[in-house]
């Protein structure tokens, strides 16, 4: 591999040149080697954020990412192999339902799922809520229950695109965050040495998501579409609505009980809709001809929910963590909700203990936010809008005031909004 100087390369992208194929794979094997230093891959990743990236370059930088490590050979899997990835949001838990309902339709799901940062919940501290559930297996076990039960969720595995590991670490302390190039390829080089078949994007758009704008979720998904596609990954994203929370919880454990309603036929009904919308997008893009809804309601969704935590070392029967404290936040006057600010209620939620500051950060299980109301509602002066549960009652007080500021109680009826508001392939 040809060696280059770091600052050549930092250099070239601050002034705005596109990277050479050479210059990309060196310099990503080599930040991933320890040989470029933290200091420079942060001025680099500035670069891009300013500068940014042209296609070419964008999945160059991703096929990197992927060489840095493994890739999983899922081809002794004998069902078709579909996933899907949300860019995060706030009571955002149709993984759950979602992956042994595709699974229980006849694909297999290979999920590696992450763990929540501030107000965005993480898949795994959700599952972990339930005793003896564990996150980590390995490449054998996850190859054996893919075949046996169709449905995984887990932790990425150390040696899948390490080079994202470490950028991703340094993109959250230095304000890089936000560069697309970065978010497209940090998910998509993830994704795709995963060795799944078939991936349906689900980008969030709002208060409560990354993108705050339409436009910057469409360009996003643009990326990670074209990137699967030029991967031979049958890729498509919908861009949803995350300006209010997904169903009435936010936390670990309750977001796992509605999960649980959902698969046993009820359930909030937006949850429902969009498990329902990328079930359909996932099995069309698997090839398979089914209709997820039928399934639901046989309940062979719920078998396989129910084997693949027993797979896990879990007990789909346990009892859930409970959360001590509860306090509730009651409507001041009569009216119509006009609106639920998906941050305001996330913020709340991390707030109580649901969520996590840093990444060592433990989470409480029980903590979180149970909504009452949604949108639309009509609510009477001293109805209860909201639970706030917490293990530590210091907690409640900056919750309450999140909380109280995120519910607004007006006189006029808002606009109903769609959940899925575009698609991209």
């Amino acid at each position: 591999m040809t060696e280059f100087a770091a600052v050549d390369v930092i250099r070239a992208k601050r002034d705005g040149h596109v990277l050479s194929d050479a210059q990309i794979d060196w310099v990503v094997d080599a930040y991933t080697r320890g040989v470029v230093a933290d200091e420079q891959m942060s001025a680099l990743a500035m670069a891009i954020l300013l500068r940014g990236m042209t296609p070419a370059e964008i999945a160059r930088w991703t096929a990197a990412m992927i060489a840095s490590g493994e890739r999983l050979d899922l081809s002794a899997v004998t069902r078709p192999t579909a996933d899907k990835h949300s860019t995060g949001g706030v009571g955002d838990k149709i993984t759950l339902p979602l992956t042994p309902l595709v699974a229980a339709c006849g694909a297999a799901v290979p999920q590696l799922s992450g763990r929540g940062l501030g107000h965005t919940g993480g898949t795994l501290d959700k599952l972990e809520s339930i005793p003896g559930w564990r996150a980590s297996i390995s490449n054998d076990e996850f190859k054996r229950q893919l075949e046996d039960v169709g449905a995984v969720i887990c932790a990425a595995g150390e040696g899948l695109a390490p080079a994202d590991r470490k950028l991703y670490a340094l993109r959250d302390v230095t304000g890089t965050v936000e560069a697309i190039p970065l978010i497209a390829s940090s998910i998509m080089s993830k994704k795709i040495a995963e060795g799944t078949g078939a991936l349906v994007l689900d980008v969030k758009v709002g208060s409560g998501a990354f993108m705050k704008s339409l436009d910057t979720a469409r360009e996003l998904a643009r990326t990670m579409v074209r990137l699967g596609q030029d991967s031979g990954v049958t890729t498509i994203a919908l861009l949803t609505d995350m300006n209010t929370p997904l169903g009435l919880a936010v936390g670990n454990a309750i977001e796992v009980t509605e999960s649980v309603e959902v698969l046993a036929g009820g359930g909030p009904p937006d949850v429902v809709e969009l498990t329902l919308a990328l079930a359909r997008e996932m099995l069309a893009a698997a090839g398979i001809d089914a209709d997820p809804a039928k399934v639901l309601e046989s309940g062979a969704a719920m078998d396989t929910w129910r084997a693949m935590i027993r797979a896990q070392g879990g007990d789909p029967a346990a009892p859930l963590p409970v959360a001590r404290e509860t306090e509730v936040l009651r409507a001041p006057a009569d009216g119509v909700v006009s609106s639920v600010d998906a941050y305001g209620i996330g913020i709340a939620a991390w707030r109580l203990g649901a969520g996590r500051a840093r990444k060592e950060d433990p989470v409480s299980f029980g903590a979180g936010v149970l909504l009452k109301v949604k949108p639309g509602d009509e609510v009477r002066a001293g109805d209860v809008l909201l639970e706030l549960r917490a293990d530590d009652p210091a907690r409640i007080p900056a919750a309450r005031e999140e909380a109280a500021a995120a519910i607004v109680v007006g006189t006029e009826r808002p606009a109903l909004t769609n959940l899925v508001l575009d698609r991209i392939a």
